[in-house]
C-alpha cells in the first residue's frame, strides 16, 4: 500500500515511531506541511496514494481529508491532545481558536474514514468540543521502549519533570507548580528539564529556590540518565494526551506525581500519587510520599506501562486501523 505521512510539526519522537512502524509494512511518503511547497506536495502526493496518515487534526489534516475525499482515498487521522482539547482557563486547544481553526478540525475528523485517539478521554473531548458522533474514533495509545528505558544504579532522591519552556507551557504542564512546591523539600533536589522557547524561563528562576535547576535541552541520552537517577517524575499538568516523558521515567522506575487529567491516570493508574492542578503545598506533600516509598513502588511503574502500553501494541493497532481504513 502507498501511503502519504502527513504530520505539522516537529517530527517528534512519537510521530518517527509510528513513521517506522508503517515504513516496515507500506511504501510511505513523508510530508510535513509547514510551508505553500509542502502544501504543493501532499496535493501531488494523495491522488497516487491509497491512504493518508495524519498526525494532528489540524488545518492540514481538513486539507488531506479533502484531498482524499476529492480523489476517493481514504484517509486516517491521529489526535494527541492539543488538536481536540478545549481548556479556556489556560487558553489551550484547538477549540479555544477562531471560528476557521475549529471548523477545519471539526469536518477532518467528521469526514475522516478513520480517527485514532492516544487517550480514551480525547475521544470524548473529540466529541463533545467538535459535536460529532465518534462513530470513526478508535483508542490506541503510543507505545513505548522497555528495552532501552529501562533502570540503571540507585536512585538519587531527585525530582524531575520534562517540557519546552514557554509562557502557555509553564501554566500547561504546571512547571510553577512543580517550583514553588521545591521551598518545601529543601533537601531535595528539583530538575526542570527542557529547552526555552521564550525569555518566560526567567519568571520561573525567580520562583525557584536554591534546589531547584533547571538544565535547558538536553541530548535523549540525558534525558535517559536523568530518568534513570531520579526517583520521582512529576505531571502536574492541566491538559495531557497519554505524556510521552511520563511513561518514558516510569520505564525507568520513576515513582509518579500527577494530576487526574485525561491521559496522566491512563499512565499511572494506582501506582502513583494524585494532586489537584496548581496546588504547590498538595504537590509537595505528594512528592514527599513518593520520595520515601520503596523501590518496589517503581518497579510497580514500569511493569505498568510494559503491560499496558507495549511497542507492539501499537504497531498491531497501527497495521488493523490501517487496513481498516482502506477497506471501509
Amino acid at each position: 500500500m502507498k501511503i502519504a505521512f502527513v504530520y505539522y510539526s516537529a517530527f517528534s519522537s512519537f510521530i518517527k515511531k509510528d513513521y517506522e512502524i508503517i515504513s516496515r509494512h507500506h511504501q510511505v511518503c513523508k510530508i510535513n506541511c509547514q510551508k505553500m511547497a509542502d502544501i504543493m506536495k501532499m496535493m501531488a502526493a494523495i491522488p497516487r496514494c491509497d491512504l493518508a496518515f495524519i498526525w494532528f487534526a489540524g488545518g492540514h489534516a481538513f486539507l488531506a481529508v479533502l484531498l482524499c475525499k476529492l480523489f476517493k482515498k481514504k484517509s486516517l487521522i491521529v489526535v494527541g491532545g492539543f488538536d481536540v482539547a478545549k481548556v479556556p482557563k489556560i487558553s489551550y486547544g484547538r477549540f479555544t481558536q477562531g471560528w476557521t481553526k475549529r471548523m477545519s478540525t471539526k469536518l477532518a475528523l467528521r469526514y475522516a474514514d478513520k480517527v485514532l485517539a492516544v487517550d480514551p478521554s480525547l475521544k470524548e473531548d473529540a466529541i463533545k468540543n467538535a459535536q460529532i458522533d465518534g462513530h470513526n474514533i478508535d483508542y490506541l495509545p503510543t507505545g513505548y521502549d522497555g528495552d532501552r528505558f529501562k533502570p540503571r544504579g540507585d536512585k538519587e532522591d531527585l525530582v524531575i519533570t520534562v517540557g519546552y519552556v514557554s509562557a502557555s507551557v509553564i501554566r500547561r504542564k504546571g512547571f510553577d507548580t512543580f517550583v514553588k512546591a521545591a521551598a518545601a523539600l529543601p533537601d531535595a533536589r528539583f530538575l526542570l528539564i527542557g529547552k526555552p522557547l521564550d525569555d518566560s524561563l526567567e519568571s520561573l528562576k525567580k520562583l525557584a529556590p536554591e534546589n531547584v535547576e533547571f538544565t535547558g535541552f538536553v541530548s535523549d541520552e540525558e534525558l535517559l540518565r536523568y530518568y534513570q537517577r531520579a526517583k520521582v517524575y512529576c505531571q502536574l499538568s492541566a491538559y495531557e494526551g497519554l505524556p510521552n516523558a511520563l511513561c518514558e521515567a516510569m520505564l525507568c522506575e520513576c515513582i509518579p506525581v500527577g494530576t487526574r487529567q485525561n491521559g496522566i491516570p491512563t499512565a499511572m493508574g494506582d501506582i502513583g500519587f494524585y494532586v489537584p492542578y496548581a496546588d504547590p503545598k498538595a504537590t509537595a506533600e505528594a512528592v514527599k510520599m513518593a520520595l520515601q516509598a520503596p523501590r518496589a513502588r517503581g518497579s510497580s511503574a514500569r511493569a505498568r506501562i510494559i503491560d499496558l502500553f507495549p511497542e507492539k501494541r501499537r504497531e498491531d493497532g497501527l497495521l488493523q486501523a490501517i487496513n481498516g481504513a482502506f477497506f471501509a
